[in-house]
């Protein structure tokens, strides 16, 4: 049960609704599920959009659909969509020291899960925690550059973990992410594979932050590794983008600031009855939420329909699953559970890519689905 839904925040999300056969707009008022689809704001884009989001999903009129428990609860008749429609999905990587450190052992070991061991003891003893506190693009971030390549360590992952510019990438194509309760997708050429629990922003075409979700950025280490030029083979699959459980508005009582201080908590639990556990402290993001958001929109690149933005991850398991020095990979049928006091829970299962639910519902089909129910 997702707990935090019961809370006063201003929740916006999307659920199918069979009866449409297509999507509806819903937020949560007083522990009740409302469906606000209307013809003034048909997606959640539109209501993103607007100049006060907070005031429209919490006056619209809507629908009452149930509550919380009986909508959106375990066996529940309604399935959770991920609450973004026509917004890109966009992520950035390499925005904590510690995982950037993780992906420079992953370049080192070209993908080889097996090597990594010996490669991370190498690299830290050479940067051990050199890199924590330094700040991007600053001139001591340039020193420990021209160090690391005298020393044969410099990587691409640390150019845009230290360097000026941060890496800003395509995670998903527009309405194929997948919600809280659906499977999320491994290539099946991947043999080394992790989740990365992030905070996610939801960002209008004027560039401003009007909100923050949960999200999975499924990732395969050995694909990444062996070439970064394989970086959408490796994020970009069917199923491999989790967003949820809903869209949390920024309001007077949750804002950027609660982003900033965010942690994340993630379990992950195998039908094998391997248990691992992890966390990512926002507090500890070495460039800073609005700066990414700025990285991404400007002058140099519109989003008419606005995007959403993945922050980045703290979380690289290094825990061995199976034989010593073989690290964590997936097994099918994970549950992966990524959690946080004000945002609430998202759980998906692992699974192929190939094996997932196909993609289907492509923008194409939402616009003529809502003109068939007059909301166009």
């Amino acid at each position: 049960m997702n707990d935090a839904l019961e809370q006063d925040g201003c929740w916006l999300g999307r659920a199918w609704n069979a009866e449409a056969a297509g999507p509806s707009v819903i937020t949560i008022r007083q522990g009740r599920v409302l469906d606000i689809t209307c013809r003034a704001a048909p997606t959640v884009r539109d209501i993103c959009e607007m100049a006060d989001p907070v005031a429209h999903v919490r006056t619209a009129p809507g629908t009452d659909l149930g509550s919380v428990s009986e909508v959106l609860g375990e066996g529940a008749g309604w399935q959770l969509l991920a609450p973004v429609d026509l917004q890109a999905v966009k992520a950035c990587g390499v925005t904590f020291a510690g995982s950037m450190i993780e992906r420079v052992i992953e370049e080192q070991a070209a993908g080889d899960a097996g090597r990594a061991e010996a490669i991370r003891a190498r690299v830290g003893q050479a940067i051990g925690n050199s890199l924590r506190d330094i700040v991007p693009g600053s001139p001591e971030a340039a020193r420990v550059k021209q160090a690391l390549m005298a020393e044969g360590l410099w990587s691409q992952y640390l150019e845009v973990g230290i360097g000026q510019d941060a890496e800003v990438f395509s995670k998903a194509q527009v309405l194929s992410a997948v919600g809280h309760g659906a499977q999320v997708g491994l290539h099946p050429s991947s043999s080394w594979n992790n989740p990365e629990p992030e905070v996610v922003l939801a960002v209008a075409s004027t560039g401003r932050a009007v909100g923050a979700m949960l999200g999975n950025d499924v990732n395969l280490r050995d694909v990444e590794g062996r070439s970064a030029l394989l970086l959408s083979k490796a994020k970009d699959n069917n199923a491999s983008c989790a967003l949820g459980p809903m869209l949390r508005l920024f309001d007077d009582g949750f804002g950027i600031e609660d982003v900033r201080r965010a942690e994340l908590r993630l379990q992950v639990t195998g039908k094998d009855g391997f248990v691992l556990e992890g966390r990512s402290d926002m507090t500890r993001i070495s460039r800073d939420p609005l700066d990414l958001v700025a990285q991404t929109v400007g002058r140099h690149h519109q989003y008419p329909d606005g995007f959403v933005l993945f922050l980045g991850t703290l979380f690289a398991p290094t825990e061995d699953r199976d034989a010593p020095g073989q690290g964590f990979t997936h097994k099918l049928g994970d549950v992966v559970e990524i959690s946080s006091p004000r945002l609430g829970l998202l759980r998906n299962v692992v699974n192929l890519s190939t094996d997932c639910p196909p993609w289907q519902f492509g923008a194409s089909h939402l616009m003529r689905n809502l003109a068939s129910r007059g909301l166009l």
